[in-house]
């Protein structure tokens, strides 16, 4: 079975429910309906929310997570009222299992949204992002079909902390949304001390901290993208590398080279590219690009409802 196959089948076991916030947009209209027909339930919202029930929860929700802000009734009606936000409020509420936006929303503002509504998990300061990368042609014979871009959307320069924040996020949701164990290289211009510079030095210790938190997890770095992904010039440049070119999550240093490379990978090798999904949310919610067809809003919906399951369930 094909990964986008799998994603479907495993979502609609689920029978969860998806918030679908830009229901104006034909593109998530469609999408509604292939989602209703098989992959869960949805809600709609086509527009600023005024008649629903649960706004004033959402309402009130916003409140408590933002007291500093000193809300009025009437201000937090207002802001509860944009579709995005109660998409979210929705997802935080546990009145539905997953929140889509981005269609036409740009992805600073559905950040924020899942950050006000939802909040990141316990114990997790830096909300990040991944795409999940099926490739036309394997890199390698056994695989893997499906590759682990991550962050290519949201943290423009992250720190060695953040680096590993954005590996464990990916890491976790790998084992939810793919299904197998995630192999994780820190990625670089340079593989174990080949070069030098404050890049480097940074995605090293960032590998290190990994290691020490997560031994059950194969990973490495410094790694460039040949010693990551090709096992015989791991054997070169990285001989008893834990990763030894098996690589399925690739980290990226910073957004500029994660968002190129999954643009390039997408255009160039014609893989299909599933995101951005957030990671590191409490519950979740989803963003788009604004590029986005019908397709990818379902296949993100999907992988969404995924991240709802307990990881150890």
């Amino acid at each position: 079975m094909t990964f986008r196959g799998s994603l479907h089948r495993r979502a609609a076991a689920l029978n969860g429910t998806v918030v679908l916030a830009e229901g104006w947009d034909p593109r998530v209209r469609e999408a509604a309906i292939r989602i209703a027909g098989g992959l869960g339930r949805v809600v709609l919202l086509d527009g600023p929310v005024a008649r629903d029930g649960r706004l004033e929860r959402v309402a009130a929700l916003l409140c408590d997570r933002a007291p500093d802000r000193g809300l009025s009734e009437r201000e937090a009606l207002g802001l509860a009222s944009d579709p995005v936000r109660f998409a979210a409020g929705l997802v935080g509420l546990g009145e539905a299992t997953a929140a889509v936006a981005g269609a036409v929303t740009t992805t600073a503002d559905v950040v924020r949204a899942a950050l006000w509504a939802i909040g990141p998990a316990p114990g997790v300061t830096t909300v990040s992002s991944a795409f999940y990368m099926t490739l036309a042609r394997p890199v390698r014979p056994e695989g893997p079909e499906v590759l682990t871009f991550t962050d290519c959307a949201v943290v423009p320069d992250p720190d060695a902390d953040q680096l590993v924040e954005i590996a464990l996020a990916a890491a976790s949701d790998r084992r939810r949304i793919v299904g197998d164990a995630p192999i994780v290289a820190f990625l670089s211009y340079s593989t174990r001390g080949s070069a030098a510079g404050p890049s480097v030095e940074r995605v090293r210790e960032a590998a290190k901290r990994f290691a020490a938190l997560a031994p059950s997890i194969a990973s490495d770095g410094e790694l460039q993208g040949d010693a990551a992904l090709a096992p015989d010039v791991a054997q070169r440049k990285a001989p008893g590398s834990p990763v030894g070119g098996r690589a399925n999550v690739l980290v990226f240093p910073d957004l500029d080279s994660g968002n190129l490379a999954y643009k390039l990978v997408q255009r160039l090798a014609e893989a299909t590219a599933v995101g951005p999904i957030l990671q590191g949310l409490a519950r979740p919610m989803a963003d788009l690009s604004r590029g986005t067809a019908v397709e990818d809003i379902v296949d993100v919906a999907a992988t969404a409802l995924l991240q709802s399951v307990e990881e150890d369930s």
